[in-house]
């Protein structure tokens, strides 16, 4: 029988960039449990934590640093969207990412500076600007090891309506 410090272990290095809400949820184990397993894991360096755009994300150690973001935001469903647009289409600009994802400007705004601040994506200086993302091919292997849960998914939506009524 695999103890709760061993499930933990498989269940980040199976989900790497799951944060700590998810990991409680997909193990059914108590706040107090992901906490203690969590953070021996992390001190035994059996794991990396990084906190990202206000979540605690965890990975196995041999994620770089930019590939530890790029995960981290590939959990989220609209920065995903984004991320694939430009996988997709190449260079765009705010605009026709607002477009076709239909989003709210300022979802697009804030999903996209945090996508450039994590050097996910490139702003160009250029008027109109245009995003391109920084390591395409880095990215799309990343892809296909993630996708969104459905909370992750369930809060974007309820993001994305609460926006839509402001706009």
């Amino acid at each position: 029988m695999a103890t709760t410090r061993d499930r933990v272990r498989r269940h980040v290095r199976e989900t790497p960039g799951v944060h700590f809400n998810q990991v409680e949820r997909d193990l059914d184990i108590a706040t107090g449990q992901a906490q203690y397993h969590l953070r021996r894991l992390v001190n035994d360096e059996e794991l990396v934590v990084e906190r990202i755009a206000g979540q605690a994300h965890y990975f196995d150690p041999t994620f770089d640093p930019w590939e530890r973001r790029a995960l981290a935001f590939l959990r989220r469903e609209t920065a995903r969207e984004i991320v694939l647009r430009l996988h997709a289409d190449g260079s765009l600009r705010p605009e026709t990412l607002t477009t076709e994802l239909d989003l709210a400007r300022s979802t697009v705004s804030w999903h996209v500076s945090n996508l450039s601040d994590a050097g996910i994506v490139t702003k160009s200086d250029d008027r109109p600007m245009t995003i391109t993302l920084t390591r395409p091919d880095s990215t799309a292997e990343l892809v296909e090891v993630v996708s969104p849960s459905l909370p992750d998914r369930l809060v974007d939506r309820f993001i994305r309506t609460v926006d839509s009524l402001f706009e």
